[in-house]
């Protein structure tokens, strides 16, 4: 199918770390069985969802450019999210969480482009494009919604992940690359369940990539809006599941008003969810999202934010009372007995920033092994470093070439000869840079001069911890390994080519408008024979021939009443199909 190119300007602006996770939609991949599976989601969800879906779902199909017969081109997409604001990108499945979330706060949705298999139509755990594309772009037609949303992504991007985060993505996306490859031994599917539910089972203490990501799971995932009597629905796990869409409804499944508890939550993927939070509207959303924010080491830093990037090993920043930004990994830090930082250390290339941009000279070149610094007040001087200034630096003999020794309130000494410093836009010191320097904590030697120039961060406190560096420019964010389990591509045996092939032939009779009807006896005997377990290509010869043939209606139906019978797993989707069929016929 010939389709044209429509780029958004939104993907252009994406940093390249973000880029390296877009891959092609490569729409010739979808099988004709692709396609069917689609359409069979689509026309039951919007069956029911029209009823039971919050308002702006249905309106969201036709703004978004989502067809209900045909898996929806990406390029088509991006035409019309254009037009409120958003983008979409394709990406191979789950990709880490503080990646999505900044994917979000450039409003772009990601979009696994792999759709489920015939065998899993109700639900998947694997991120696929029924349920991206069919539940998340929709929504965002609600103004309300989309700018919750973005927020998300916004404050998501900053959580700070843990080591045991790290471990639970990679099993999680290991099961379910796994469970939507087809011909995978059932014994490597139970192994890997196996592992998430050991990852689950740890008692760890939960970090904030974990909490943020509980509270997307119960909002933009499985949430729901209005009355908690009377509810709908507007998470995407539940729009596009076409067997929680209606389990959710149902009694037995509690509702709970939402707040801001629901972060502390924790839920299984590869089951059905047992409760759901209601929340009156989606402004609500957004006041529960900057209750959470507060509690975030980005608002509050301190020690704590401090501890949780030490924990986290992977590149973080902090910023300084005087706005100085660092970002590396950092390794240790020195409290005192109000458990205040005096001191703290990063190992590997470390940069330092000012509003999320690298000072000129101060980039991963020129602090390649680290970078560490005493924080805090002088002993016996009222007076901050950071508010000093000229004549009070002169006064305390902070001389440009001069030798210069002083005491931190923290017992850490320094000792050097004083170069340069430099301010922020406020005027406030921010960076002292010492050359023949020695630093030193009791008898431990924190700095000496063989590790060349000492540059000494100025700040009397740590004011925000966050994930990622201040300045994405700094550090090669892109050529790192995505992830150690990449999709796996299953070539189809002949007896899949062939059912394919017929599968392409009723689509092609349907998109004709029927005009071929007569082909439809041979295709079906075809199938019946050869397919005899097949129940969807059937679904769809009843569907078009319901009104125009009754005897041979009456034959499909015969089938599939007996495919029923043998196979009382599925006898819910085929009841449910041709229940669809009379209503609409």
């Amino acid at each position: 199918m010939e389709r044209a190119i429509e780029s958004n300007e939104l993907i252009e602006r994406l940093p390249p770390h973000l880029k390296q996770y877009i891959k092609p939609q490569n729409y010739e991949e979808y099988t004709p069985i692709n396609q069917a599976v689609w359409r069979y989601v689509m026309r039951k969800n919007v069956d029911y969802l029209s009823r039971v879906a919050h308002e702006s779902y249905v309106d969201g199909l036709q703004r978004t450019g989502i067809s209900i017969d045909e898996i929806p081109s990406m390029y088509g997409m991006n035409r019309i999210l254009k037009e409120i604001g958003w983008a979409a990108v394709a990406v191979d499945g789950f990709i880490p969480p503080n990646a999505f979330m900044e994917f979000q706060a450039y409003k772009i949705l990601v979009i696994a482009s792999d759709i489920r298999q015939l065998e899993h139509i109700e639900y998947t755990p694997a991120p696929d494009i029924i349920h991206e594309g069919a539940g998340h772009a929709p929504i965002i037609a609600s103004p309300d919604y989309a700018e919750y949303l973005r927020r998300f992504g916004e404050i998501g991007a900053k959580a700070i992940s843990s080591a045991h985060d790290t471990e639970m993505y990679e099993a999680v996306r290991a099961l379910s690359i796994l469970k939507e490859s087809e011909g995978s031994p059932a014994h490597k599917i139970a192994e890997a369940e196996e592992r998430v539910l050991e990852l689950q089972r740890k008692d760890v203490e939960p970090s904030e990539i974990a909490l943020i990501r509980n509270l997307h799971w119960w909002t933009v995932e499985y949430g729901m809006v209005g009355a908690v009597e009377h509810p709908k629905i507007y998470g995407a796990g539940l729009l596009s599941s076409i067997g929680e869409s209606e389990w959710c409804m149902k009694p037995e499944v509690k509702k709970i008003p939402y707040h801001i508890e629901a972060a502390y939550q924790d839920f299984d993927i590869t089951q059905p969810q047992p409760q759901l939070y209601v929340t009156p509207d989606f402004a609500y959303l957004q006041e529960v999202l900057e209750e959470f924010a507060n509690t975030m080491a980005v608002r509050k830093g301190g020690w704590r934010g401090l501890k949780k990037l030490i924990e986290s090993k992977q590149i973080g920043t902090l910023e300084l009372s005087t706005g100085l930004q660092v970002s590396g990994i950092f390794s240790r830090m020195i409290q005192n007995e109000d458990n205040e930082v005096v001191y703290f250390e990063t190992e590997g290339e470390t940069a330092l920033a000012y509003r999320e941009k690298e000072l000129i000279g101060h980039g991963v070149q020129r602090h390649q092994n680290g970078f560490r610094s005493p924080l805090g007040k002088l002993k016996k001087i009222n007076i901050a470093i950071e508010n000093m200034g000229p004549r009070d630096l002169q006064a305390y003999n902070f001389y440009d070439g001069k030798a210069i020794a002083f005491e931190f309130e923290s017992g850490i000494t320094v000792k050097g000869m004083n170069v340069t410093g430099m301010r922020n836009l406020n005027g406030k010191l921010m960076l002292i840079q010492f050359t023949d320097c020695w630093v030193s904590y009791g008898n431990e030697i924190l700095f000496s001069p063989d590790m060349g120039d000492f540059d000494m961060a100025v700040g009397k406190e740590i004011v925000s911890a966050f994930a990622g560096p201040a300045d994405y420019h700094s550090f090669d964010l892109v050529t790192h390994k995505a992830s150690a389990n990449e999709t796996i591509k299953v070539a189809p045996s002949e007896a899949e080519k062939r059912l394919n092939e017929l599968y392409q032939k009723v689509r092609d009779i349907r998109r004709s408008g029927n005009k071929d009807l007569t082909r439809l006896p041979s295709i079906f005997e075809a199938v019946r024979m050869n397919h005899p377990s097949d129940w969807l290509l059937p679904l769809e010869i009843y569907e078009l021939m319901y009104t125009t043939d009754s005897s041979f209606s009456l034959k499909v139906q015969e089938h599939l009443n007996d495919l029923q019978t043998s196979n009382p797993k599925i006898a819910h989707l085929i009841e449910g199909g041709i229940q669809l069929i009379q209503k609409k016929k």
